[in-house]
Parts: C-alpha cells; structure tokens; sequence
C-alpha cells in the first residue's frame, strides 16, 4: 500500500517565502548600486566637459582680444591702455560712429572684449604687465599677460571650489600654489586660466619728401 506524503507544515513554508523575499531585496539592492555608479561615472563625464569647454571659451576669448589689437595699427603704441584689473568694467564709446584716437579705440576694443568675457559663468578678466617688463616704458613692451577667472560648480569638502584644474596654480606636494607671482593671482573660489599675448607692431610706408618721385621711402611703425 503507497504511503501518501504528509502536507508541509505551515511554519516551513512561511520560511521558504521568507528566503525568496531576501533574495529579491539584495538583488534590488545590488542594481539600485549598479544604477548609482552609471549616474556617479556620467556626472563625472559632464563635469569634466564643463570644465573642457569653458577652457576652450577662454583661449578663444584671449586669441579674440590679440586679433583686435592686431586690427588696431597702433596698439603697441598706447600697449598701457589695455591694462584693466578683475573689476574694471568699461562702458563702450561711440567710437566706430564718431571716429577715436589711438588711446580711445584701445578703450573702445577694451570695453566691447571685457562684455564677452561675461559668457563664462561670472567671468572677469584682468590684463597686466608681465613681470619680465616691469619698469620699462610704454614704447619698450611687447606683451601682455591676460588672466581670464570663472566660477565652476563643483566644490571639494571644505565646500571651496576647486583649483586643481587653474592654470595658474603650481602643484607643491598636495598642495596647489600661486605659481604666476602676484601680477596673476587667482581670484578664491574661482578657476582661471592664464596666457601671455604678444603685441605686433604694423608698419606703414611713408614718403618724407611728400610723395616725390624718386625719393627714399621709409617705414613707420607704431610704438618706434
């Protein structure tokens, strides 16, 4: 005669569903980490293009400002009225209508380039005289240095925005360290990026006699 099976007692199979149940949490668990570092790695990603592409805004912003002052036939000559610190905000003149001399078409390309610099977040810029020309005159220069400053969005534990990534900073030890000298300090809290720009001098032919025929033609340049 066949023994028929006696029926599972109730307790057991309250714990076989028990055990199921614990088997799906940690499996949600484990995804729901998966899922957290994907985002972990895409936030990363986007902040490190961030960073790319306003580094990219700023040497296109410095090349801009050489292209004015090579537009400008007299740049070099008044090479003093580009300078500007951070919080120098010059209104533009009506210069292209009203015409300008060499000193206010400086002012004029200075004011139009410190408006564009705004397209970083909070940008602000500074132009000053590199150390190695310290002391000479405005005839004898032949660059500037040119310091673009923005703000990132991404701040470090002690809740200041990083530096790591400034160009102006030196790496000593686990330290970053103003390596520009104090003509190009970094502005706290800021990222900056820092490039020295020559400035070119334009020649013009000019005839001393008047335009006679024959007569020894010579160069001006401005600035000589």
């Amino acid at each position: 005669m066949q023994r028929l099976k006696q029926p599972m007692p109730p307790q057991s199979r309250r714990r076989q569903r028990g055990i199921s149940l614990i088997e799906s949490l940690i499996a949600l668990v484990v995804a729901a980490l998966g899922i957290l570092g994907v985002v972990g790695v895409q936030m990363r990603t986007l902040t490190d293009t961030s960073t790319t592409v306003r580094r990219a805004q700023a040497i296109r912003l410095i090349e801009d400002l050489g292209e004015r002052m090579k537009a400008n036939p007299n740049a070099l000559a008044v090479i003093d009225n580009y300078l500007s610190d951070f919080s120098h905000n010059p209104t533009p003149t009506n210069c292209p209508t009203n015409g300008c001399t060499n000193a206010q078409q400086a002012a004029y390309d200075l004011a139009i380039w410190k408006q564009s610099v705004k397209v970083l977040p909070l940008g602000q810029a500074r132009i000053f005289t590199p150390p190695a020309e310290k002391g000479l005159n405005a005839a004898q220069k032949r660059q500037l240095g040119v310091m673009l400053a923005w703000r990132e969005n991404e701040a470090d534990t002690s809740s200041a925005y990083k530096d790591a990534i400034d160009t102006t900073k030196i790496k000593d030890g686990e330290n970053y360290l103003d390596g520009a000298g104090t003509e190009a300090v970094c502005p706290a809290n800021f990222t900056c990026h820092l490039q020295y720009i020559p400035v070119s001098a334009r020649c013009a032919p000019y005839n001393p006699s008047g335009g006679a025929v024959g007569a020894t033609t010579q160069f001006y340049c401005a600035g000589s």
